[in-house]
């Protein structure tokens, strides 16, 4: 469980399993800014995530941010699990560019 990375031409997939939370959060944050790459595709496959805590959300935000800023494009694998957007609408989050 945690956090797989998959490279291949031209793209990153990044692979969110089981609970990413603190104890995660400088894999993750490792994990984002050596994906973002100026033209580079980065999918973040949340199908397996158990739960997501605020500070993952937090780095998800800022990638999505930097990625923005570089050109690269920073997309989720799929479609997000209702479970995911939950938690960001329990936490009062009704907008999230990268994910909703």
């Amino acid at each position: 469980m945690g956090i797989t990375v998959e490279q291949r031409e031209g793209s990153t997939a990044i692979r969110l399993e089981g609970i990413i939370d603190i104890s995660s959060a400088a894999e993750l944050k490792t994990v984002l800014m050596d994906a973002l790459n100026p033209g580079k595709a980065v999918h973040v496959s949340f199908a397996e995530s158990a739960d997501l805590d605020i500070t993952a959300f937090q780095l998800l935000w800022a990638a999505d941010r930097e990625a923005r800023a570089s050109g690269a494009g920073l997309a989720p694998a799929g479609q997000v699990p209702d479970r995911i957007l939950n938690t960001l609408k329990d936490a009062g989050i009704e907008t999230f560019p990268f994910l909703i």
